[in-house]
């Protein structure tokens, strides 16, 4: 499926919605998230202190993300990359050389970084936005606003739901390409939206995290 049919043919479908979505899913994601902030802490503290030594004053990464509804929030991790020179994202007029948003060739990446990068651990602030019903445990990666915007799929019906830490994207050997290229995924995931499926994707996540390849 190409990235015009991923956008457009979605547009027909009807709007996800379900008693597992309603009200299962955002008591289970709250309190499991609540219960590792809480569990975790310890860590929590130990990155921050490493992040801190080893990049400096910042220690959580802000960024924009598309989340339900299409509307923008920010979401956190745990820095992974040096203080960048440049202060602002600016357009540009020729072709986007990057193929993807985690390089680990990156210059600006420590070894603390990588390590963060490579086990999952950067992501796991982005508790804090599940707890504040910003995100979910599982659902679909959220975007970066730009990207959404530029591709024009803002609207598109992955956004019915709240966007996830991890997803059916993550578990998938696609991972390593755009995700804007395979938005099927998102398509993919909402069909088949229940506990077993969130469950599944969670224990695909443990799997991959525990075998240090990312997710």
């Amino acid at each position: 499926m190409n990235l015009e049919t991923a956008v457009l043919e979605p547009r027909q479908r009807e709007r996800t919605t379900n008693a597992y979505v309603r009200r299962v899913k955002p008591v289970f994601d709250r309190s499991v998230a609540l219960a590792m902030l809480i569990f975790l802490a310890p860590v929590f503290a130990l990155v921050a202190l490493a992040v801190r030594v080893s990049m400096g004053p910042g220690v959580l990464y802000r960024q924009v993300r598309v989340g339900r509804d299409g509307e923008d929030f920010t979401i956190l991790k745990f820095r992974t990359m040096r203080h960048d020179r440049r202060l602002a994202s600016l357009p540009i007029d020729f072709p986007d050389r990057r193929r993807t948003h985690k390089t680990v060739d990156d210059p600006r990446h420590t070894t603390v970084g990588r390590f963060l990068r490579s086990t999952g651990v950067d992501e796991l602030p982005q508790l804090v936005n599940v707890v504040r019903g910003e995100m979910s445990l599982v659902g679909p990666r959220p975007e970066l606003a730009e990207v959404a915007d530029r591709y024009g799929f803002r609207h598109h019906p992955r956004h019915d739901v709240l966007p996830g830490i991890t997803g059916l994207w993550q578990i998938s050997p696609l991972r390593d390409e755009l995700l804007h290229e395979n938005l099927h995924l998102d398509l993919d995931y909402l069909d088949e939206l229940g506990l077993g499926t969130d469950l599944r994707i969670l224990a695909g996540t443990c799997k991959d995290v525990f075998g240090r390849t990312g997710a």
